[in-house]
């Protein structure tokens, strides 16, 4: 199985933090053209069911949880789920001194007729988080100078 865990410290206020890394339209933005749409496709009480679209034409649905009074959102893909076998992601959202510390975990187990196996999609993931990362906290704090 393959895991990953990357944080970044965002100087600005868990509730702005929290509302833009959650606005999915937003996410062509915020994950740096990772994403060509990210669309709503349904929101119920605090679970949103939303489907993305990479730069290669791939689309997938997800839902999310927000849970915004226990500082997580969790989420899992639905469907296709290739090439994953599954994936689940959590956010956590820490306030620190200098701000929210915003923490994404992913657990997941690639397919095993997938192109790439765990370990190699685990790089793939830390690296992309790590950039993407810095994008969310690039735009939230010039939001949050506003």
């Amino acid at each position: 199985m393959g895991h990953t865990c990357n944080s970044i410290i965002i100087n600005a206020p868990y509730e702005l933090v929290f509302d833009i890394s959650n606005d999915i339209p937003r996410w062509t933005e915020l994950f740096g053209g990772e994403y060509k749409k990210a669309e709503v496709v349904k929101k119920e009480g605090n679970k949103i069911t939303f489907r993305l679209t990479d730069d290669e034409d791939k689309s997938w649905q997800s839902w999310r949880l927000l849970l915004k009074d226990k500082y997580l959102a969790y989420a899992e893909r639905q469907e296709p789920q290739f090439p994953f076998k599954f994936m689940k992601i959590i956010w956590l959202y820490t306030p620190r001194p200098q701000g929210t510390e915003l923490t994404w975990i992913q657990h997941f187990e690639m397919d095993e007729k997938a192109k790439f196996n765990d370990e190699q999609v685990e790089g793939f993931i830390n690296k992309h988080s790590k950039e993407n990362l810095k994008i969310f906290k690039g735009v939230i704090e010039k939001e949050a100078a506003k």
